[in-house]
């Protein structure tokens, strides 16, 4: 996320006849990766429709104040995140595409204990009686109250 944030107009850029983005990450590296035609033409469309090309070191994702008027800051990494986690969402996309592992790996715990009482409730795992205990003996308990 951090490297969509740290974009700039500049770094979306014509090499031929395809469209490259050039990522910041961290440590200083740069890599140069072609993009794909729709994303370039998602760019394309976003820079025309925001009047941003002029700009070339203004930030290529831009903070929205309020009247949904462009700043000239960069969004944060945490909206950029919020605002991917809730298009996948519309889009069913939410847990297939892994993007919040944290949240799903708490919903496979949840439904496992929730499974674990359903059968500790229904008794499936203790026996109650001698009869079902599958060596034929009987529990402390039992032998205790029966002395």
């Amino acid at each position: 996320m951090s490297a969509a944030a740290t974009l700039r107009v500049e770094d979306y850029f014509e090499h031929g006849k395809r469209a490259w983005m050039r990522l910041h990450e961290k440590g200083g590296k740069r890599h140069e990766v072609p993009c794909h035609h729709n994303l370039a033409a998602y760019l394309d469309a976003w820079i025309d429709a925001a009047g941003i090309a002029a700009d070339k070191k203004g930030p290529l994702f831009r903070a929205i104040r309020k009247g949904n008027k462009l700043t000239e800051n960069p969004m944060a990494r945490e909206d950029i995140l919020a605002m991917i986690k809730r298009r996948a969402k519309v889009a069913s996309l939410y847990i297939a595409a892994g993007l919040c592992r944290e949240e799903e790996k708490r919903v496979r715990q949840l439904e496992a204990s929730r499974a674990e009482r359903g059968r500790r409730a229904a008794g499936c795992d203790a026996p109650k009686h001698p009869e079902q205990n599958p060596d034929g003996r009987r529990s402390r308990r039992e032998q205790a109250s029966s002395d």
